[in-house]
């Protein structure tokens, strides 16, 4: 795998293995290694980052050996420690996974919106019950 040209000279890219140090406002430095892969399979949990996310895109194109402005929270800055090809694969079942979480959040804050404009129509016109709105929510 050192053949390939953008691992050998050490540049960040989708199926690159990067350990990096994230530096906060006073110094202090956090370790992390990640695999970065497309958005699609990603699963940071897993050791998997998105190559969408703010800190992938940040990083992508450096070289090991670069320190790059990065501004969320406390951190100031994201040094790039090693980059190496990756040699792991994500889950293909971390798609599902996600889709399956997400769908359940949002029909969660459907349900909660529901819930505020029932309450609403009560409190407003009465004799409306608000609980009736949950039996068989998801179905």
């Amino acid at each position: 795998m050192e053949d390939d040209k953008a691992v050998s000279s050490g540049y960040v890219h989708v199926g690159t293995r990067v350990d990096v140090e994230l530096i906060d406002e006073l110094g202090a430095g956090e370790h992390m290694t990640f695999d970065i892969v497309s958005d699609q399979v990603a699963d940071f949990s897993a050791g998997f980052l998105a190559a969408g996310t703010p800190l992938a895109k940040a990083i992508l194109g450096q070289p090991a050996g670069a320190g790059v402005p990065y501004r969320v929270a406390d951190v100031v800055e994201v040094r790039i420690l090693r980059v190496t090809a990756s040699t792991r694969t994500p889950d293909a079942a971390a798609a599902e996974s996600r889709r399956a979480a997400v769908q359940e959040a949002v029909s969660r804050s459907n349900l909660e919106d529901a819930v505020r404009l029932a309450l609403t129509v009560d409190v407003k016109w009465g004799d409306y019950d608000p609980e009736g709105i949950e039996t068989g929510w998801d179905e």
